[in-house]
């Protein structure tokens, strides 16, 4: 991650090294934040933000579901991301929205003395996975972390301190040899990775679990499989167990961060030849297309920074 010049935060562009947070605040005691990760691409029109107005109305979603009252709106937030890619000169970069309980309290019920602070940073960040992932993919394994799920917590919501979980399984994978891993439900249908979305071929039909498997409702994931009925696949959303991924032809994760990443093997047995196989590889092009132009952009998914 290399830092930038500025940061938005409460309404106003400070220097970097400024944009600090006291050692009381709120969300640092019990993770009382909600987040967004979006990136902006450099295309033919000049510096673009994909999918922003569903970045941002997510985020608002994840501060209801908290009852975190937010006090921009979200046109205003939306500008703010904007602001931040022009006035750190950035190209192409990756923007993290960020809102949380400052300092006020030490209950775990934040009263009404508990300030909510916004920021907004914009930073240059490559492929999540590594640049050589999206060729040749990646090793998973299945976590003996399951994944949280709607009778603890609202797992729509994009909160921080749900991705104590997420560390839970991305830890391990990483500490046993593996480049991510993937959750399981408490039945032992697939969840997720520990920040991706799933996504299996076989026999030319691709399969996706459904937000009902304790899923963050990916809007990779959404634009993944619009993408891929626009090439004429069939999506099914559904159930599906553990073992279908040992099995599948192809396998592909999907997140703002890792983009459309092929998935070459799964506790280590192989899926399909062992590397890209040639839907995703079509869904990639399709979406990376979008930002050089050789993808119709028709659902005025990109935003110009001007």
């Amino acid at each position: 991650m290399k830092n930038s010049k500025f940061i938005w935060s409460n309404g106003e562009m400070i220097p970097w090294e400024h944009a600090t947070v006291h050692v009381m605040a709120h969300a640092l005691h019990y993770g009382s934040s909600v987040f967004e990760g979006m990136r902006c691409y450099d295309t033919p029109e000049g510096p673009a933000i994909f999918r922003l107005d569903a970045h941002v109305r997510r985020l608002y979603d994840s501060a209801k579901l908290y009852r975190i009252e937010v006090p921009y709106s979200q046109e205003e937030l939306s500008q703010a991301c904007k602001d931040s890619i022009s006035k750190n000169e950035l190209s192409s970069a990756y923007i993290r929205p960020l809102i949380f309980r400052g300092a006020g309290s030490l209950g775990v019920v934040a009263n009404g003395d508990v300030p909510v602070d916004v920021i907004v940073a914009a930073i240059e960040w490559g492929a999540y996975l590594g640049e050589e992932s999206m060729t040749k993919g990646i090793d998973c394994c299945v976590s003996s972390w399951t994944r949280t799920n709607s009778a603890s917590i609202p797992v729509l919501a994009k909160a921080g301190g749900h991705y104590l979980n997420a560390q839970l399984i991305g830890g391990e994978a990483r500490r046993n040899g593996f480049d991510e891993g993937i959750s399981v439900t408490a039945a032992g249908t697939i969840s997720e990775g520990s920040a991706e979305n799933i996504f299996l071929i076989r026999d030319g039909k691709i399969f996706t679990p459904p937000l009902s498997a304790a899923i963050l409702g990916g809007i990779t994931r959404d634009s993944a499989i619009g993408l891929a009925k626009d090439l004429g696949y069939e999506v099914v959303e559904e159930q599906l167990p553990r073992e279908l991924m040992y099995v599948a032809d192809e396998m592909f994760m999907t997140g703002t961060a890792a983009e459309i990443t092929p998935v070459r093997s799964v506790d280590r047995i192989e899926i399909g030849s062992g590397s890209r196989g040639p839907i995703t590889e079509a869904i990639q092009a399709a979406f990376f297309g979008l930002f050089d132009g050789t993808t119709e952009d028709k659902r005025n998914w990109l935003q110009t920074v001007s």
